[in-house]
Parts: C-alpha cells; structure tokens; sequence
C-alpha cells in the first residue's frame, strides 16, 4: 500500500516539474531568440558608427530581422511576457539611437 502511494507521489512530482521546465524553456528561448535577433544587426551598426566600414547593412536582411523582432514584440505583449517585450523594447532603442548617431554624424 504505502509503495502505491510512493509510486504516485513520484508520477506526480515528475508531471509537475516536466510541466514547469516546458514553460520555462518556451519562455527561455523565446527571450534568446529576440536577443540574438537584436544582436545581429548591432555589430554592423556600430562597425558604421565607428568607420570601421563603409557599408550598411543589407537593407532587406534588416527588414526581416526588425518585421521578425516585431512580430515577437506582439506575440509577448500578448502572452504578457513582460521580460521579453522589455527587451525588445530597450533592442529597439539601442538600435535607434544607434541609427540615428549614424543619420547625424
């Protein structure tokens, strides 16, 4: 009797734990993929910025990296994932201020 009890003590402690690592790891990569998103067109701004090169960055690859971190900023808002849409906001502010030390330089 009390080694049924165990056995089910254990099942539910697994479904429990399986359940909470699955949310945390969505969550995990969803806030690395809006990182990495942001940390793609970051190196070729500031290599502008700084003179390092005279070339831009590829105006249709950073389209799709910005209509991409879009998409995940209202699929966050949507989700109330607080975290991720804070970074992609502050992703978005760091590459306009960028942009724009570049417009007026």
């Amino acid at each position: 009797m009390n080694s049924n009890k165990l056995k089910d003590m254990f099942v539910i402690s697994g479904r429990y734990i399986s359940d909470r690592m699955h949310g945390i790891t969505i969550d995990i990569l969803g806030w690395l993929a809006a990182v990495v998103l942001h940390c793609s067109t970051i190196p070729g701004l500031l290599a502008l910025l700084y003179g390092y090169s005279d070339k831009p960055i590829a105006t249709d690859i950073a389209l799709f990296v910005y209509f991409a971190l879009s998409l995940l900023f209202i699929k966050s808002v949507l989700n109330k994932n607080v975290l991720t849409v804070v970074t992609i906001s502050v992703g978005f502010i760091i590459q306009t201020v960028i942009m724009s030390l570049i417009l007026f330089k």
